[in-house]
Formats: C-alpha cells, structure tokens, sequence
C-alpha cells in the first residue's frame, strides 16, 4: 500500500479553469469513483493552498499495488482530467513529496484494501 501527499504549483492565471476541474470532478463523481478502483485507488483528495501568492494542489493518497496508471486509463473522466490537468499544473515546478511519517489505518479497513 502507497501512502503519499504531493504538492502541484498552479499555472499563474489558472485558478478559476482549476474552480471548473475541481467543480467538474464533484459533479461526476460516480464515474470518478468507477475509474478509481481500476487504479486501485482507495482514497485520493485533492487539496488547495495560495502560498506566498502562488496556488498549489495537493493530492493525499491511499493506493494499492498493481493498479493502472491514470494515463493509461482509456475511461472518458480520466482523458478529461488529463486536460485540466495539462492545462493547469506548472510543469517547470518540480512537485514535492511530503514525507510519510506515520500511516493510521484500523487493521479491519487495511484488511478491506487488500
């Protein structure tokens, strides 16, 4: 199981085009979530911060091994995300891994993501 949080820096004048992923993501949810067990995704949430007027998201994590790649998925909500995603995140920022320090999961629920 792979626990991770990234930060993504925002593209300068994208923000309110990341107000429309981040809308169109809660307003398909159910296809989001049928694509997520292909990756053998359990949990994914995206966060956002303006630090030092710069806009990041953040995508916490829990993931299974053996999943496909979201670039690989041929599933219509996933070639969507991909554009905003192109379009939005700043490539020249290079993303940052928070460090793991300690992963909280009841035995019973790990047991389920199996």
């Amino acid at each position: 199981m792979n626990v991770e949080l990234t930060r993504f820096r925002v593209k300068q004048g994208k923000s309110e085009r990341v107000d429309e992923w981040l809308q169109f993501l809660n307003e398909h949810m159910d296809d989001v979530l049928v694509t997520l067990e292909g990756e053998k995704m359990y949990v994914e949430t995206i966060f956002r911060e303006l630090l030092n007027g710069e806009e990041y998201l953040y995508w916490y994590s829990v993931q299974g091994s053996g999943g496909i790649e979201v670039e690989n998925s041929q599933h219509w909500i996933d070639k969507k995300h991909l554009e905003f995603w192109e379009e939005c995140i700043d490539e020249t920022f290079k993303p940052i891994d928070l460090k793991t320090e300690v992963v909280m999961i009841p035995e019973k629920i790990r047991n389920s993501m199996k």
